[in-house]
């Protein structure tokens, strides 16, 4: 069975850092782009980041470009999400996603696996 599992979430104080990890298991995801969404509570879920399958590309949304890094060691199977400079706005449950072939990597509907999430919360 396919699996992505994240972890590394937690509570932090505004300015603060975390960094998540997703592991997949029963399969390779080397050949895939991956990426990070999340959703707050009321709000649909949004992209974050994603990289290509061997890390030569990152994107971001605009609101944590800059804060935020996403990066991938295939060897070891897991993608990072390093955030630093942590905001309130940033609480959320935080997702990562396998992408199918082909469409958009910003498009929720265009991630074929996903994960269980892991929560962030940044107090102020």
């Amino acid at each position: 069975q396919v699996q992505l599992v994240e972890s590394g979430g937690g509570l932090v104080q505004a300015g603060g850092s975390l960094r998540l990890s997703c592991v997949a298991s029963g399969r390779t995801f080397s050949r895939y782009v991956m990426g990070w969404f999340r959703q707050a509570p009321g709000k649909e879920r949004e992209f974050v980041a994603a990289v290509t399958w061997n890390g030569d590309a990152t994107y971001y949304a605009d609101s944590v470009k800059g804060r935020f890094t996403i990066s991938r060691d295939n060897a070891k199977n897991p993608v990072f999400l390093q955030m630093n400079s942590l905001k309130p706005e940033d609480t959320a449950v935080y997702y990562c996603a396998r992408k199918s072939l082909g469409g958009n990597y910003r498009n929720t509907k265009d991630y074929d696996i996903w994960g269980q999430g892991t929560q962030v919360t940044v107090s102020s």
